[in-house]
């Protein structure tokens, strides 16, 4: 049996300890009963996405985005059908920069859409611009994810 991964649940942030065979196995979370993973992308502020980022023992995904960007929006469909291919291995995260803007600054966001890939909370990809769904598969493929 391998060592359990910390999953943070989308739905009130509690860390828990899933055994890596077992997330494929709809877990649920030990505080709020609620499943782990949706199949959708998660929208968060602040607080979430640093315990999403500080927390995770697997790959995040985030789409930088604002409600007013017309790429964003046509790229909003296409990142949820890339969530329920890519979840359980990865979390798939949804940041509107409006709403945060600390988060935009922080992460020098400069044109949206834009996604960046996270490992152990550190970036390890980015990618700006509106991608299909196909396109953000073979993309966080290529980042080893």
């Amino acid at each position: 049996m391998s060592e359990p991964l910390h999953i943070v649940c989308p739905h009130c942030q509690a860390v828990n300890r899933v055994p890596a065979e077992r997330l494929g196995a709809s877990p649920t979370c030990g505080k709020c009963h609620r499943p782990l993973f949706e199949g959708k992308p998660v929208e968060v502020n602040e607080a979430a996405f640093d315990k999403h980022l500080g927390r995770n023992g697997i790959p995040v995904l985030v789409d930088f985005w604002a409600p007013w960007c017309g790429p964003c929006k046509m790229m909003a469909p296409h990142y949820a059908q890339a969530a329920s291919q890519l979840e359980p291995r990865m979390r798939l995260l949804k940041v509107d920069t409006d709403a945060e803007q600390n988060l935009g600054a922080r992460y020098n966001i400069r044109s949206i859409p834009t996604l960046a890939l996270f490992r152990d909370g550190h970036e390890v990809a980015r990618q700006a611009g509106a991608m299909n769904t196909s396109n953000i598969m073979q993309w966080t493929r290529s980042h080893g994810a």
